[in-house]
């Protein structure tokens, strides 16, 4: 099995919205709250991706 690489999170900000994503490809949703994108990325970071899993997942606003 292979080791999985830390994530990386960073948040950046589109206009008048902030948005979180990782180096492992995942994006969360755009927020108007930088607090809110930044619990997005901890968020992310603490919770194992599911086997396989890349890209965006689904969340709810």
């Amino acid at each position: 099995m292979h080791e999985q690489a830390p994530h990386h999170t960073t948040t950046t900000e589109r206009g008048s919205f902030a948005i979180a994503t990782c180096s492992c490809g995942w994006t969360g949703p755009a927020r108007r709250s930088r607090d809110r994108a930044r619990t997005d990325a901890r968020t992310h970071t603490a919770t194992p991706a599911p086997q396989g899993a890349l890209g965006v997942l689904g969340g709810e606003s």
